[in-house]
C-alpha cells in the first residue's frame, strides 16, 4: 500500500468538510484536468490555497506539493507534510533536491502543485512568477495546469475556484532562460484571466 497516498486522502476528507461548512467552495473545470503527470500552477495569497488546489484535483490524484522549507522545521507539522508527499524547497538558491524530488513526483505519474510567485501576494503582477514551474513541465513533458483560486476567501459563502486548460510546452528545442520567465509571465496572466470568469458569476 502507498501509506503517504492513503494519508493524503484521509487528511484531504478532514480537512474538506471542515472547509465544506465554513469556507465552501465551487470547482469549474475540473475536466481539463488530465490523467497521468501535470504540473499544477495558482496563484497564492493565503494558507487556504494548498487545501483549495488539493480539493480541485480529483481524490483519485495524488497531489504532491512543493512547499517552503522553513514549515518543515515545525514539528509535528513537518513530519506531516512529509507524510502525505509534500516535500520542502530552498526558496532563496537552486534547490537540487526540490528539483529532483519533483521529477520524481511527475516520473509516478502525479500531480505536482506549484505556485510560481513562490510567496503568498497581495495583488496581480506584485511579484514576478518564478521559471521553476515552466522548467519542470519542460523537462518532464508532462502539461501545465492552470487555476485560479480567490483572493479573498469568505466564510459561509461559496468560494469559485477556476481551472483552465493544460497547456502543453514545445519540446522540439531547449528554452532559454528569456524563454522561460516569458512563458512563466504568460502563465500568471492565463491565471489571472481565469479570475474573470469568478467575477462575471458572481455578477451575475
Amino acid at each position: 500500500m502507498d501509506w503517504k497516498f492513503f494519508l493524503y486522502r484521509v487528511l484531504r476528507a478532514i480537512v474538506m468538510a471542515f472547509y465544506g461548512i465554513f469556507k465552501p467552495y465551487k470547482i469549474i473545470g475540473r475536466e481539463n484536468i488530465p490523467d497521468g503527470a501535470a504540473v499544477v500552477c495558482a496563484n497564492h495569497t493565503s494558507f487556504d490555497d494548498p487545501f483549495y488546489m488539493a480539493f480541485a484535483v480529483p481524490v483519485k490524484y495524488h497531489l504532491c506539493l512543493m512547499a517552503k522549507q522553513e514549515l518543515f522545521k515545525i514539528k509535528p507539522l513537518g513530519w506531516l507534510l512529509k507524510g502525505i508527499g509534500t516535500f520542502p524547497v530552498n526558496r532563496e538558491a537552486a534547490d537540487l533536491n526540490a528539483i529532483k524530488c519533483a521529477l520524481r513526483v511527475l516520473k509516478e505519474e502525479k500531480k505536482l502543485g506549484i505556485f510560481p510567485e513562490g510567496t503568498r501576494t497581495h495583488a496581480d503582477g506584485e511579484v514576478s512568477p518564478k521559471a521553476g514551474a515552466v522548467r519542470l513541465a519542460e523537462k518532464s513533458g508532462a502539461p501545465i495546469i492552470p487555476m485560479y483560486i480567490p483572493r479573498r476567501k469568505r466564510f459561509f459563502r461559496r468560494n469559485i475556484i477556476v481551472v483552465g486548460k493544460p497547456i502543453l510546452l514545445d519540446r522540439s528545442r531547449r528554452l532559454s532562460r528569456e524563454d522561460l520567465e516569458q512563458i512563466a509571465d504568460e502563465l500568471m496572466d492565463k491565471i489571472a484571466r481565469l479570475g474573470e470568469t469568478v467575477m462575471v458569476r458572481e455578477g451575475a
